[in-house]
């Protein structure tokens, strides 16, 4: 493996990538990560949807209800669903989880 840095270089830059990627590798999404994965849900779920129509309001639900939801449309088991479940293969378990908290605490936008 060639390292572009001369010898000297090398050491601090090894050193500082190692004592960085634990800290990288555990990284949690955080709230500007959250408000972007949501606006990709807000471009369908609208604030202002009416409520009981085709396409649901997310703000202001119970995040374990919106968690199991979101679950269920990553694993195909919403008969109902259309274009979710596909959309949902993309998000891992820790982006379903900060999605859930995040629609949780924007309360009913009405």
């Amino acid at each position: 493996m060639h390292i572009p840095f001369p010898p000297p270089y090398r050491a601090p830059w090894l050193a500082l990538l190692v004592l960085l990627a634990p800290a990288l590798a555990g990284a949690q999404p955080g709230a500007l990560d959250a408000a972007l994965l949501a606006g990709t849900c807000l471009n369908c779920h609208a604030p202002e949807a009416p409520s009981g129509g085709p396409i649901p309001r997310l703000q202001g639900r119970d995040a374990a209800e919106l968690r199991q939801r979101l679950r269920a449309l990553q694993r195909g088991q919403v008969p109902d669903a259309t274009v979710m479940t596909r959309l949902m293969k993309g998000y891992d378990d820790a982006q379903i989880e900060v999605l859930a908290q995040w629609f949780a605490r924007q309360g009913d936008q009405r």
